[in-house]
């Protein structure tokens, strides 16, 4: 059983770091490429939601947060269809609407992506850093090149106004 962050999916499509498989044969393999194809294909997945999924015998369990139900649903159906899966149990959460929350992930999106040394994360389709706001609570999820841009982004985010706390969970590729 492994849990694949979203964000890591992208960094390994970009070709910042490769996935390992934990003893696993050619059908899982096969049929974690296309849960993980159709999730990247979803066309209003953006840089405020974040997805992760774990395999078990077929059951593909998601996880994260997204912003819109639309997408929570989208997620489950697309999976669903997928030849090999057995069933899926979808754990993804809504972020509730709040204006307040609005704002907070537009300005942490201006002050991470508008600053000089972090602009390259957000090329792409599929940003590496994701924003993901809960009630004035921030969480950082995705992956940086190194231990520097971990700590700007970091602080970045904590200089938004309105912010109560920020979570960096940014893994650190290791080259």
């Amino acid at each position: 059983m492994k849990i694949i962050n979203k964000s890591l999916i992208v960094a390994a499509l970009t070709g910042m770091m490769s996935i390992g498989a934990m003893a696993q044969t050619p059908d899982s393999l096969e049929l974690q490429r296309k849960v993980r194809h159709e999730l990247l294909m979803l066309p209003y997945m953006g840089v405020f939601d974040n997805m992760s999924y774990r395999i078990d015998n077929g059951v593909v369990t998601l996880m994260g947060e997204v912003v819109r139900p639309t997408l929570k649903s989208d997620a489950g159906n697309v999976v669903k269809r997928i030849e090999g899966v057995k069933g899926v149990i979808n754990q993804i959460e809504v972020l509730p609407l709040s204006p307040f929350d609005n704002r907070i992930r537009m300005a942490t999106y201006r002050a991470i992506y508008g600053y000089g040394p972090l602009q390259r994360y957000g090329m792409g389709t599929q940003p590496a850093i994701r924003i993901i706001v809960k009630n004035g609570h921030v969480s950082l999820e995705g992956v940086v090149n190194n231990e520097t841009d971990r700590n700007l982004a970091n602080i970045r985010a904590n200089q938004v106004p309105g912010v109560f706390s920020v979570s960096n969970e940014l893994q650190v590729v290791r080259s």
